[in-house]
């Protein structure tokens, strides 16, 4: 199986994601959509968009958000696997008509109490989770679920949506390393709810747990997109 992998920048990559397609024996088609424009539209089986510094209404600023939300529409009607990853899952709240906008009072950053819904435990992808578990966040956006979508996972915000049968966002980060979630974190503009060594230390215990169930979800997603 050929997955395209959607990025936003160098420290948005499909980290952990990526390991597991090379276990699995999948191949990835890396698309910077910054530099690459739209993607293409065949060549692959399965698709997964993940995170960004961008935000949903900075299209003057970053026009190929256009292309993404096009992109998306375009997957969603043709049935292609897709799981949306922080960003990604608001892209797609958005394409498809659901609202995105500012988490309140505060960002989240770190890991937050999270819940499955009662479709989150059917789902043959979000169901590889325990029902409940915590989550690492750090995104300054939220998502309303578009019409038609199915709500997944439940914690200080909608945590993951289920759009059709073969679409997925996901509003926490399930691909992260601890290097790559402090360069987030220690960025000279970034808004912290917290203090950042505070932080850091709850990274540093209760990342190794969460990459396991990150890796848990990635093959379940990849199971689903085989099937």
């Amino acid at each position: 199986m050929i997955a395209l992998t959607v990025t936003h920048g160098p420290l948005v990559q499909p980290e952990l994601f990526g390991d597991v397609l090379a276990e699995e024996g999948h191949e990835q088609l890396p698309w910077d959509i910054r530099r690459q424009g739209a993607p293409p539209t065949d060549g692959y089986d399965a698709v997964l968009v993940f995170g960004g510094k961008q935000n949903v209404g900075e299209e003057l600023e970053y026009p190929w958000l256009h292309e993404e939300y096009d992109a998306l529409r375009a997957w969603v009607d043709a049935g292609t696997p897709l799981l949306g990853v922080c960003l990604g899952a608001q892209t797609l709240a958005h394409a498809l008509g659901g609202t995105v906008d500012r988490v309140r009072p505060a960002p989240l950053a770190g890991f937050y109490s999270t819940q499955l819904t009662a479709a989150g435990v059917e789902d043959p992808v979000l169901g590889v989770l325990p029902e409940r578990f915590e989550a690492m966040n750090a995104n300054g956006y939220r998502f309303s679920l578009p019409e038609g979508a199915v709500e997944l996972a439940r914690g200080p915000v909608s945590q993951a949506f289920r759009v059709g049968d073969r679409a997925r966002g996901v509003q926490f980060h399930p691909e992260v390393r601890h290097e790559q979630a402090m360069a987030w974190f220690g960025a000279e503009s970034r808004e912290l709810p917290r203090p950042l060594a505070q932080i850091e230390r709850e990274l540093t215990d209760k990342l190794p747990g969460w990459q396991e169930l990150g890796r848990a979800l990635c093959r379940a997603f990849l199971r689903s997109a085989s099937g």
